[in-house]
């Protein structure tokens, strides 16, 4: 997923460097907006399965604490450092999109001032 974002965003940027009309810039940006709201679902997608990880963790953790066995204490410890994954992937993946809306803008911004 974020090797998808670098290439969408490399070309964004590649094709914003050529001398454009007017035309083509407002394709890009539709072409650009599009993928953002792509982008916009696995956003979502992503949110509430880290959210759902991250509610069996704290379960898996409680149960933990209340009995602590060896298979408690892999699952809260494997739950954790899948949460911690999770939260690193969405946290790109939320800044990822973030530049892509500024280059959103940019994009409109440039198309207005050849307008």
């Amino acid at each position: 997923m974020i090797g998808y974002m670098r290439r969408h965003e490399k070309y964004v940027q590649e094709t914003r460097q050529k001398d454009l009309d007017a035309a083509a810039i407002k394709e890009l940006l539709h072409y650009h907006d599009k993928h953002i709201q792509w982008m916009q679902q696995e956003r979502l997608a992503h949110l509430v399965t880290m959210l759902c990880v991250c509610l069996f963790t704290l379960l898996a953790l409680g149960f933990t604490i209340i009995i602590p066995t060896l298979p408690a204490i892999l699952l809260c410890t494997l739950l954790t450092a899948l949460t911690l994954a999770y939260v690193i992937h969405y946290y790109r993946l939320e800044n990822g999109i973030q530049k892509w809306y500024t280059l959103s803008d940019e994009i409109g911004r440039n198309n207005k001032l050849q307008a």
